[in-house]
């Protein structure tokens, strides 16, 4: 299977140059110079990986990827001249999957390409597993990245929808504290009680009618969480 990297950056010098090293390793290219244009070309191909550029005119990156995010679950690598932690975990908060700081190395990029396309095909949307879970009115679209309850779009950030999939996909099982971290963090925490609790707590105002009373992600004491079957 040939995979579709979508490349955006205002500078068209750059824009060439990563869409050659792409090219050589056998992947099929489509080019844009700005956010716009590059929503636009989500929406007419199926892309399975995104290159964005930080700054750029009419739309700029974290906006091109605030937007995309409410509908895909596509695969996005960041690009920015700016090398402040800040920079990046602004990036990762407004839903990238990684963050490269240029100048690059193109071995380092592709490196990174090719983990991003492999994660996203054996475990992402494109895996060959059911593409919806359910319970009661709660709907999620693994294909398209949606939630909605009793049919209407809930907006989630990129952590609570993570949070959300790995409770939906064990539903019935109480998941601890720890399991739930190092799941959707990609990390060993110590005391990840408050992280965790801090953002199912957000979690629970957006999918539950009364977060007091919690009809789907239930609490067990002393032993973590769990989504029930309705």
């Amino acid at each position: 299977m040939t995979y579709t990297i979508l490349v955006c950056d205002d500078d068209q010098l750059i824009v060439n140059s990563i869409a050659l090293h792409l090219q050589k390793e056998g992947y099929r290219v489509i080019r844009t110079y700005n956010g716009l244009e590059a929503l636009e070309a989500v929406e007419q191909h199926e892309i399975h990986l995104i290159l964005l550029d930080v700054m750029m005119p009419k739309l700029d990156g974290l906006s091109t990827t605030l937007r995309i995010r409410q509908e895909k679950n596509i695969p996005i690598i960041m690009l920015s001249a700016k090398s402040e932690d800040t920079d990046k975990i602004a990036g990762l908060n407004f839903g990238a999957d990684d963050y490269m700081t240029k100048p690059f190395n193109s071995f380092e990029l592709l490196a990174r390409v090719k983990s991003q396309i492999r994660r996203y095909t054996t475990l992402g949307s494109m895996a060959s597993k059911p593409q919806c879970l359910s319970t009661g009115g709660l709907w999620l679209d693994l294909d398209t990245g949606s939630v909605t309850l009793d049919g209407d779009l809930v907006k989630l950030t990129p952590t609570e929808y993570k949070i959300l999939v790995y409770l939906m996909k064990h539903m019935g099982q109480v998941l601890s504290i720890h399991q739930i971290y190092e799941n959707v963090w990609q990390e060993v925490a110590h005391a990840p009680e408050n992280t965790v609790a801090v953002h199912i707590r957000r979690l629970r105002e957006k999918i539950e009618i009364n977060p007091k009373e919690p009809k789907y992600i239930k609490v067990v004491w002393g032993s973590g969480y769990m989504v029930e079957k309705i």
